[in-house]
């Protein structure tokens, strides 16, 4: 099968299109066919070896997995033996984190993985760009019990992480002020924002607006940053920063306004089925910005790294 490799961390140019061997299943797992993937910021840092201290996880020097990919649709090719809840033929999306492998044809996925047949009258592309997003979102939603009559704010309201933010914080009954950028406005109102501020026109830590919840989606900001902009007893949830490692237990004991970093992310089946009944009830849908070839994944992951992105950017596989 065809898959895109990577040898060593570097630039987008150590990938590379090779041909390799096509994963068996065993009789736990089952067969997909790829015709979807996504390219995320975890497979760019990945292959980076950024943080260098994620290299004791991913391989010190060199990568221990040389095939990216979370995020994946396509169809069930074969199932192994003890195999009940998938039969080859069915159409099914979902997560391979932290094994990685979507960037090829075909990979094997456990029948308990976070798998689940597609939603009703959805794409491959659309399917593909789904669970990533939207789980590590809501691993931010749970901890800080977003509810009905709470204050939220999403920082990087556009981006695949937060274009799910909004759209489940409404769900969840929240009210829920987004901030990104001009060209971005329009999108994120659609989604349900109930108000957005341009970050290129306005600061909202010095707007004197406060919140029950700060949402940091991007990692372009601090605690420190937000603390002013919190109700008392406030939240502050951010995707990135190995400060907030500390942070987030010191700020447990001392204070009343508080971190939570939930680490590692934690991709589940449920998850999934969840996902897949917001988006039948229309109450959830996938922002794509631009899809590709899987040939073109090195210009994929370059758009990637521009930080520009809006919502997800897909690869599709086998000329699906």
């Amino acid at each position: 099968m065809r898959a895109v490799v990577m040898h060593r961390y570097g630039a987008p140019d150590v990938l590379r299109l090779e041909d390799v061997e096509r994963p068996v299943p065993k009789e736990d797992e089952v067969l997909v066919k790829i015709h979807a993937t996504t390219v995320t910021r975890t497979d760019c840092g990945v292959r980076g070896g950024k943080p260098f201290i994620s290299r004791f996880f991913t391989g010190l020097r060199r990568p221990k997995q040389p095939i990216l990919g979370t995020e994946l649709a396509g169809e069930v090719e074969a199932v192994g033996a003890a195999v009940s809840e998938f039969a080859v033929g069915d159409h099914v999306f979902g997560a391979s984190a932290w094994r990685f492998g979507a960037h090829a044809e075909f990979i094997c996925m456990r029948e308990n993985a976070p798998l689940a047949h597609m939603p009703a009258g959805m794409s491959f592309e659309e399917a593909a760009a789904v669970c990533d997003g939207a789980i590590l979102a809501l691993m931010g939603m749970r901890p800080a019990n977003v509810r009905k009559g709470q204050k939220i704010l999403v920082y990087g309201a556009s981006g695949s992480i937060g274009t799910a933010g909004v759209q489940l914080a409404k769900y969840f009954g929240a009210d829920v002020t987004a901030v990104c950028n001009t060209k971005n406005i329009e999108l994120v109102r659609s989604l349900g924002a109930d108000r957005v501020i341009d970050y290129t026109k306005e600061d909202f830590t010095k707007n004197g607006e406060t919140y029950d919840v700060i949402f940091d989606f991007v990692g372009m900001l601090s605690f420190s940053q937000c603390r002013a902009s919190l109700k008392p007893g406030g939240i502050y949830n951010p995707t990135d920063g190995l400060q907030n490692i500390i942070l987030a237990p010191l700020t447990s004991r001392i204070g009343g306004k508080r971190v939570i970093f939930p680490i590692p992310p934690r991709y589940m089946k449920k998850d999934v089925l969840f996902l897949k009944e917001l988006i039948e009830a229309g109450r959830y849908r996938a922002v794509i910005d631009r899809s590709y070839p899987l040939e073109q994944v090195v210009e994929a992951s370059r758009y990637v790294e521009t930080k520009q992105k809006t919502g997800n950017v897909v690869l599709t596989v086998g000329g699906a």
